[in-house]
């Protein structure tokens, strides 16, 4: 039984988290809809009111409308691929048994051990002879074949944890792998798939160096990239800079509260245990 101390102590530790993490945010909100003339506005509201032309501006000025639909296309696209191939994988390698199973894993697992800076400029050189960089495959595929790594680990996981009994009653009634997987497992893994669509997504939304190396004309650019060169042109313009990144993460922070009770469940629990 917790105590009334206790409780107190609890949600007053929360609650001070909650203002550590919130003041950044607020500070780049009231920095936002600050005039563009000023360098700071902290968290302080502008006397003339809220400038909401400030994000009309920063879309306008720095072409995110095209930033966000090459986003949108390649982060989709990564989801989608590393996805189901990550519960393809993860399902062979959790619960079926075949030869080499075990080597062929760590050699997946071993993808979260590298580190991107050591494998992006031989892939650059890759794809350049492939006639891939400056197109979407370019960020595409190698960004999927990234997010492998820890999707295939992430269910491999879960699947083992999954409940035998429920496999087991699944082949008794005649189901096939197949079916096994998509009709019995799939609907129970809702939670850790969501989890792993939000991770991805954000992983996929936020990647600079991938963009920087391979893409050097600007209809290809994602949002990092093009918010980089926006700083560039606009260093001293900070709500401009704000806007901008307030439109930038503000997909992230949709798809993360449209999935966030699956994503929450996926983190903390899963299917039935033995």
């Amino acid at each position: 039984m917790i105590s009334r101390t206790e409780r107190t102590l609890t949600y007053a530790i929360l609650a001070l988290f909650t203002v550590v993490s919130l003041t950044p945010v607020l500070g780049i909100l009231a920095t936002a809809l600050g005039p563009q003339s000023s360098l700071s506005t902290g968290f302080t509201l502008p006397d003339d009111g809220l400038h909401w032309g400030n994000f009309a501006d920063a879309w306008t000025r720095g072409h995110f409308g095209t930033y966000l639909r090459n986003s949108a296309l390649v982060t989709l696209s990564v989801v989608a691929v590393a996805t189901l191939l990550s519960v393809l994988a993860g399902y062979a390698f959790g619960v079926m048994r075949f030869p080499g199973s075990t080597v062929l894993f760590y050699l997946f697992v071993l993808g979260l051990a590298l580190p991107q800076e050591a494998l992006v400029v031989p892939l650059y050189f890759d794809l350049r002879h492939l006639e891939l960089t400056d197109t979407y495959w370019g960020l595409i595929l190698p960004q999927a074949a990234q997010s492998l790594a820890f999707g295939v680990f992430w269910m491999r996981t879960y699947f083992r944890g999954s409940a035998r009994s429920v496999i087991e009653a699944a082949r008794i009634d005649g189901a096939n792998s197949w079916t096994t997987l998509w009709r019995v497992l799939v609907p129970m893994a809702r939670p850790a798939i969501s989890t792993l669509v939000v991770i991805v997504f954000m992983w996929t939304w936020n990647e600079f160096l991938m963009a920087l190396v391979m893409v050097s004309d600007e209809a290809h650019r994602t949002v990092p990239l093009g918010l980089a060169f926006f700083q560039g042109q606009h260093s001293s313009e900070t709500a401009l800079l704000a806007a901008a990144a307030v439109l930038i993460a503000l997909p992230v922070v949709i798809v993360y509260v449209a999935l966030q009770r699956r994503f929450i469940a996926g983190m903390l629990g899963g299917a039935v245990k033995e």
